[in-house]
């Protein structure tokens, strides 16, 4: 079982920065392929980022963030992060960390239906 733990949620205004923290917790070995996923009020879940904590941590990211957001890890923490740069009223949603044992794919790394753990969210509100 996995435990995952968001933080870093807040509001801020366009052009801002946050970076969001995924603390996992609850297994001794193992990678895992981990993701963060946004939901916006209405619409369905997006994944933006994706990172496998294992050798090479490749990352992924959705059209709509790449340039602004990076994901990156410090596997000694066990945690994962998510800078958000030059935020902007679209990006404004819940933001999830999920997680699975294994690799990502890399032609469905975004695909919610893949991910057995997941936190709870964090909100992040960006006002014009």
């Amino acid at each position: 079982q996995v435990q995952l733990v968001e933080s870093g949620g807040g509001s801020v205004q366009a052009g801002r920065s946050l970076r969001l923290s995924c603390a996992a917790s609850g297994y001794t070995y193992g990678h895992l392929c981990v993701v963060w996923f946004r939901q916006a009020p209405g619409k369905g879940r997006e994944g933006v980022a994706g990172i496998y904590t294992g050798g090479g941590g490749s990352t992924y990211y959705a059209d709509s963030v790449k340039g602004r957001f990076t994901i990156s890890q410090d596997n000694a923490k066990n945690t994962r992060y998510l800078q958000m740069l030059n935020l902007t009223p679209e990006d404004t949603a819940v933001y999830y960390c999920a997680a699975v044992f294994g690799g990502c794919n890399s032609g469905s790394w975004w695909s919610e239906r893949a991910f057995a753990y997941w936190g709870q969210g964090t909100q992040v509100t960006v006002s014009s």
